[in-house]
């Protein structure tokens, strides 16, 4: 069976549900590439595929060859407008942004007409991803186009009143992150009393950073943790209902489909939940629905365990010597895995190990590394770790703190951690269903309590 892939989801809330366009990665091998597809949901769980919507041309020497990246929006006539990126290689400049109308998000026409280029202060061929709103403020739409100006990626903001004629109004947001990365799939959206500017750096970490301001022009400002999630998670957009926010991204394939591999361009859409604190700070946490949905208490089968572990039910205090581990019977569908971890140590190892061998290690492991203060995620047996770098990895401070609430959500290949709702590690690994799993530590005392299974 030919795989396909998600890319960059461009979510859409009209009131009832989620409309989640999307870039769908054929890997077919035709001409054009990554038409618009649409799935919708009201749940989180529950998803209806409403196909592809927005075809890209296969002539090649037109502008939409490949569609790129977008949003969409309703007027106040009931028109919907979807604005994407024209992207054809051949052509320069390569980039061009592209409008078309619908009245249901599913039938819809491409009005070309409407296709306007950058502006000769900015590159022609990094000219995608537009953003549109209605800024209240202002009393206007705003567009932000990913852009790159003085060889640096920069976010423009461009200005309609009719959604058809647009007016370059020069750099909303600079780069701050000293390099000159390109910022991918920006969204900005008003949530509580500030507003919060998302956008991914193509290079060189590939994560999806964000921003917060009192006012839509900024200034923007840098929070504590600029970032949600690790690079297994890419492209997130903003996007809210009536009562909550959620940040939309994908989980990348790998090379060939092979766990040792690196990751591939798109894959599976992830959805986080967003909390704010008071001072507009966002953190991500699993979506309620999802966790109410995945409910069915399952018995965790212990297989083996280090008799230096102190186990009592599902509680397991390591001794702190060496390497130390539980093991568990297979995982097997959608999964989810909580408890709560205790800390006692201020250097060492723990975590979490999947697709466990006879030699009780995994090749694919949940990394609590205390003295580098991150979680990491590595597609390699815990023996090879000490001279390689995660494939995936998130800062994290472990200082101060005596205890990690976490819930791990497992559908299918893609696993994700939540940790004290404060940060999420998004991870793929292909042989994680069907083989055995466990709990580690390498020279730490940890507790792992009230571990749980659900489905």
């Amino acid at each position: 069976m030919r795989r396909v892939g998600l890319g960059d989801p461009m979510p859409y809330f009209d009131g009832e549900k989620f409309n989640i366009f999307y870039l769908e990665d054929l890997r077919d091998g035709d001409v054009g590439f990554h038409p618009w597809s649409l799935f919708t949901t009201n749940n989180f769980y529950k998803y209806n595929n409403e196909g592809q919507v927005i075809p890209y041309s296969k002539n090649t020497q037109d502008q939409d060859l490949a569609l790129g990246t977008g949003s969409v929006i309703k007027d106040n006539n009931g028109v919907f407008h979807a604005f994407y990126t024209g992207h054809n290689p051949k052509k320069m400049p390569k980039e061009a942004i592209m409008h078309a109308t619908s009245m249901d998000m599913k039938e819809w026409t491409k009005i070309s007409e409407d296709t306007f280029f950058a502006d000769e202060q900015y590159s022609g061929d990094d000219f995608r991803d537009p953003y549109v709103i209605y800024n209240e403020d202002y009393n206007e739409y705003w567009m932000l186009i990913t852009i790159r100006k003085n060889n640096s990626g920069v976010i423009a903001l461009y200005t309609s009143d009719d959604l058809r004629v647009w007016k370059d109004q020069g750099i909303l947001f600079k780069n701050d992150m000293g390099t000159d990365s390109n910022l991918e799939c920006p969204t900005l959206i008003k949530y509580g009393e500030y507003w919060c500017l998302s956008f991914s750096d193509q290079w060189p970490d590939r994560v999806t950073h964000y921003r917060i301001a009192s006012d839509s022009k900024g200034e923007f400002i840098i929070p504590q943790k600029d970032h949600f999630d690790g690079n297994g998670f890419y492209a997130g957009r903003m996007e809210k209902d009536l009562e909550h926010l959620y940040i939309f991204g994908w989980t990348p394939t790998k090379v060939m489909y092979s766990d040792s591999e690196n990751y591939d361009w798109a894959g599976n859409l992830v959805v986080h939940q967003l909390k704010q604190d008071e001072n507009g700070e966002l953190h991500p946490v699993p979506i309620d629905n999802v966790i109410e949905k995945i409910k069915k208490d399952t018995k965790i089968k212990l297989i083996e365990y280090t008799k230096t572990i102190n186990k009592n039910k599902n509680t397991y205090k390591f001794s702190g010597k060496n390497y130390e581990f539980a093991k568990f019977d297979a995982i097997n569908g959608i999964s989810k895995i909580k408890g709560k971890i205790n800390l006692n140590s201020d250097s060492g190892k723990f975590g979490f190990m999947f697709n466990v061998d006879e030699d009780n290690l995994g090749s694919l492991n949940i990394v609590f590394d205390i003295d580098k203060q991150e979680i990491q995620f590595y597609n390699t047996s815990i023996n090879n770790i000490s001279n390689l770098q995660p494939q995936s990895n998130i800062p994290f401070e472990f200082n101060e703190k005596s205890s990690l609430d976490f819930t791990s959500i497992i559908d299918d290949s893609v696993v994700v951690i939540y940790v004290n709702d404060e940060i999420v590690l998004s991870s793929r690994m292909f042989l994680v269903q069907g083989s055995e799993w466990g709990i580690f530590s390498i020279d730490n005392d940890v507790i792992f309590e009230n571990i749980t299974l659900n489905k």
